[in-house]
């Protein structure tokens, strides 16, 4: 009668944590009272930190907007670009929202929201290049830089494939390259490549070069970890209902002003 008993009480405990590790990534968002966000905050307009060293940017805004949907607090951790889908993967994160453009290789291990932008893409170059550097054979045997685990990097390669990819962690860092005259430039989304030249002190210019919009027009997305589709369906309304309203657009528009 013990060993049933015992047996019984194994099977409860058994039952009760495949219970507990079913929860899904909105039950525990909705159970904690907390939305935990990965993002890499040198990256503005989308994500950096104010003068005050508080969070700031339109992906920032994003979030904070699917936080006050689910009712709960927003949480933020600031992390190198390429461990935030493993953050996500592993639960450390809930969501990763990064300017994260979506793509057929990144589908493959996470889950996509819908579409909130098309960015297109722009060289930055040092001031006094921006001609110099106007074609793809200006670059040929040259290094074009991109922040490491990134988009551009893939297009560095793919469209300007002779030249050499010259990847770093972040943005400023490249910037720093690229002013020292270490390579030829860095390759990053519009409004950050016009931010980082407005707040360059003359040091940084828009290249003259262009991608076609079929080698880069860039669709962002936040990353969820697979198997949660509740959650997506929860962030989808946020995002679909910002672009109807045009409040995502207002609070870019805020973003790109403040990092002038």
């Amino acid at each position: 009668m013990k060993k049933l008993f015992a047996l019984l009480i194994a099977l409860t405990l058994m039952l009760c944590a495949a219970s507990a590790g079913a929860e899904t990534v909105l039950e525990k968002i909705k159970n904690s009272g907390v939305i935990t966000l990965g993002t890499e905050a040198t990256y503005p307009p989308y994500e950096y930190l104010d003068d005050n060293a508080n969070f700031a940017g339109c992906d920032i805004w994003l979030a904070n907007k699917i936080a006050d949907a689910l009712g709960v607090k927003l949480e933020i951790i600031d992390m190198s670009f390429d461990g935030i889908i493993p953050a996500v993967q592993s639960g450390q994160v809930d969501i990763g929202i990064a300017a994260f453009t979506k793509t057929p290789e990144r589908a493959e291990v996470i889950d996509f929201s819908a579409v909130y932008e098309v960015s297109a893409q722009l060289l930055i170059v040092k001031a006094g290049n921006a001609d110099v550097y106007a074609t793809k054979d200006s670059m040929a045997g040259k290094q074009v830089g991109a922040q490491l685990g990134t988009v551009q990097s893939q297009l560095i390669e793919s469209a300007l494939p002779q030249s050499t990819l010259f990847e770093l962690p972040t943005y400023p860092e490249l910037a720093l390259e690229t002013i020292n005259g270490n390579i030829v430039g860095f390759v990053v989304d519009n409004e950050v490549g016009q931010s980082m030249v407005a707040s360059s002190d003359g040091a940084l210019e828009i290249s003259a070069f262009e991608f076609t919009a079929e080698e880069a027009s860039f669709g962002k997305a936040a990353v969820i970890a697979k198997g949660n589709e509740d959650f997506v369906a929860a962030v989808n309304e946020v995002i679909e209902a910002a672009l109807a309203d045009g409040s995502y657009l207002e609070a870019k528009a805020e973003a790109v002003e403040a990092t002038k």
